[in-house]
């Protein structure tokens, strides 16, 4: 994954509303009208985090008659997953001869 992938998920995923629609859409996928109604916002604010989550391709959508339903992109979170768990702390010893990272 590249770093402005990374970024990008980064900043997408640093909105509350964002955050709770992620959580909503690990029980699978849901439509619009499911996510206003639990999150009590308009359509034009879901639209916007709709099309943040979108851009950076972890949720994807269909639409279905005048509903559109969305679910996780299973294949970058998955890459997302991967590269925040290659990241390791090295501990530099401190003054006292101990790890800094404790």
């Amino acid at each position: 994954m590249e770093l402005i992938q990374v970024s990008q998920i980064c900043k997408a995923l640093s909105d509350p509303n964002r955050l709770q629609i992620v959580q909503m859409l690990t029980q699978g996928e849901k439509c619009g009208c499911d996510l206003l109604e639990k999150l009590q916002i308009g359509q034009p604010t879901l639209s916007h985090h709709m099309k943040i989550l979108g851009d950076c391709c972890l949720v994807s959508a269909r639409k279905e008659a005048k509903w559109s339903y969305y679910s996780l992109n299973c294949d970058q979170w998955t890459a997302f997953r991967d590269y925040i768990e290659s990241i390791r702390c090295t501990c530099a010893p401190d003054e006292k001869g101990g790890c800094c990272c404790t």
